[in-house]
């Protein structure tokens, strides 16, 4: 026989196989179908009520008002429950079920209601337990262990031990034991996002330190939906709803502090990726004067929100530290003779004495309409997250021209694109120039360790090109520099950064200012980033790159940092 043919009969064998196998899920499917029709026929004969719960979308709330043990022993499942409102199902509706059913009665006072349910149906729903951990409730939220936190970051000097702790600890560990490991670690380390990305056979889990990915750990298959589902039920999700995106929140309380917690759950191809934001506290407490803007800039950047009225916007890229910027505004202008009112989309920190609100698209609240609103609620000052589309940007120009500071952000890549931007949207040129104060230009970068940095060897190449920059700085700040003694630094990684050589960013900043040169080029309609750019230079200002390399020249950052997010 050749060995076409073999191929050729394996190929049909496989195909056999393959055939056979729809086949008998086929029949399964038919076979569970009829079952289901047959429990429903019961169901109206006996006068009770009937639902298939395969696929149905079952709460932690609900799942926990009967204990396993006993859903076990009576078949009985509790699957909704909201608004006073009980749904039991059970395949046996015993005396003892009927007991169940009054003491959830009596206990929550709520009207409870009997269903009839397959088998099968009550296995599905019973296999959600497995991923049911306790969890301590409280009116504003969940909260996890404080205490069991503090025991792990202690026992942790850094994120990269905790591969080790998991996996020599396993056996012992629970499932709530592990995500807190995970938790612990990422405060510690200072860490902006948790990402738990499925893949086909682990789950990685991976921190984002001071803007950049680090890769912490990998747990097995067997973890992989038992940890996903433990973060969801914190969150208050639906731990059986696996092909949609789902958002919710937490908080952890830690020797007084709260750190909010919020939950992004998004299906992929190898299952439930999930990201956790965490949001420190120390963020919205951040002052103006500790933003990291140079002197000129800090004086500018001063002189400008302590005008009454205007329009300032920051500009920049997703992570750029834009919402921090105007945070740190906003907590410069706090003072009780100030009215203040957001609208974020969605609301990260709360501040305190400010009115926040935010988008809700479900109900038809965006920032168009709620800016509208909020100019009626007669504010001082007006923070919009974002001008996304005409609509806004017409009324928050038009607060900013009748008496109104209106903050918000822009995206776009540096300062002198926000005119152009402006103008591609449809904002009228005469309306636009007397209405904008300060347009910001914006980068985070991380800061060197001061416990190991060390000289950085520059090459020749990459020298030229920074003289050629700091060459174009205005002349008073080109003084300050010592062209022929020019010194950067690197760090080598130690215990005190954990290795990586970084710890905390500082912002590299461009301002511009309005000024009759450029609004006289608003108002040709003629506009472009590369005009909006000459004339802010001309008129001294210092550019975010710029701005970067006199950090690094004074052993803030590195070369490397600052052409990383500016080029």
């Amino acid at each position: 026989m050749s060995i076409y043919s073999i191929k050729e009969l394996l190929t049909k064998k496989n195909e056999d196989e393959s055939a056979q196998k729809r086949l008998e899920e086929k029949q399964q499917e038919i076979k569970l179908k009829e079952i289901e029709k047959s429990i429903k026929k019961i169901a109206i004969s006996q006068g009770l009520n009937y639902i298939n719960l395969v696929g149905f979308s079952i709460s932690p709330k609900a799942l926990k008002l009967i204990e396993e043990e006993k859903a076990k022993k009576f078949k009985v499942i509790c699957f909704f429950y909201a608004s006073n409102q009980i749904r039991i199902g059970t395949t046996s509706p015993s005396q003892e079920v009927r007991k169940i059913l009054r003491d959830l009665e009596i206990k929550y006072h709520a009207k409870a209601k009997l269903y009839l349910i397959s088998p099968h149906s009550f296995e599905y729903a019973l296999n959600f337990y497995i991923t049911l951990p306790k969890v301590i409730e409280e009116e504003k939220g969940l909260q996890i262990d404080g205490d069991k936190l503090k025991k792990y970051q202690e026992e942790i000097k850094n994120f990269r031990e905790i591969d080790n702790k998991i996996k020599q600890s396993l056996h012992k560990l629970s499932l709530t034991d592990i995500v807190a490991i995970i938790l612990a670690a990422a405060i510690k380390a200072g860490a902006s996002d948790v990402h738990i990305e499925s893949e086909e056979k682990t789950v990685k889990c991976r921190y984002r330190i001071d803007g950049i990915l680090h890769d912490v750990t990998e747990l097995s298959q067997d973890l992989k939906k038992r940890v996903i589902s433990r973060i969801k039920i914190l969150a208050g999700l639906k731990i059986n709803v696996f092909n949609k995106a789902q958002d919710g929140r937490f908080s952890i309380f830690l020797n007084n502090e709260k750190i909010n917690v919020r939950v992004s759950a998004l299906p992929t191809a190898f299952g439930e990726s999930v990201v956790m934001r965490l949001l420190m506290p120390s963020v919205v407490s951040l002052k103006f004067e500790k933003l990291g803007l140079s002197n000129e800039a800090y004086d500018k950047l001063n002189q400008e929100v302590k005008r009454p009225n205007g329009l300032i916007v920051t500009t920049g890229p997703t992570g750029s530290g834009k919402t921090t910027t105007l945070y740190a505004i906003l907590n410069k202008l706090n003072t009780p003779d100030k009215k203040i009112i957001t609208i974020e989309d969605p609301i990260e920190y709360e501040l305190k004495g400010v009115n926040q609100s935010q988008v809700d698209a479900n109900s038809g609240y965006t920032f168009s309409k709620g800016l509208r609103s909020i100019v009626r609620q007669d504010p001082d000052i007006i923070l919009v997250g974002e001008i996304r589309d005409l609509e806004t940007a017409n009324i928050a120009i038009q607060a900013a021209l009748t008496g109104h500071l209106v903050l918000s952000t822009i995206h776009t890549n540096d300062a002198s694109g926000t005119i152009p931007r402006f103008l591609s949207m449809g904002v009228k040129p005469f309306l636009l120039a007397p209405a904008i104060n300060v347009m910001i230009g914006q980068r985070l970068v991380r800061r060197l360790c001061n416990n190991c940095k060390r000289e950085a060897k520059i090459s020749n190449e990459q020298m030229e090109k920074i003289k050629r920059i700091l060459q174009q700085l205005p002349e008073d700040k080109r003084k300050e520099v010592d062209f022929n003694n020019l010194k950067f630094y690197k760090s080598v990684g130690c215990e005190k950064c954990q290795g990586i050589g970084y710890k905390g960013r500082i912002g590299i900043y461009e301002i511009m200012t309005m000024n009759k040169e450029v609004e006289k080029l608003i108002l040709s309609g003629n506009v472009s980033e590369y005009d909006m750019k000459d004339i802010a230079i001309k008129n001294g200002m210092v550019t975010m790159v710029q701005d970067g390399l006199l950090k690094a020249l004074k052993g803030i950052t590195s070369i490397d940092e600052v052409f990383r997010v500016s080029e």
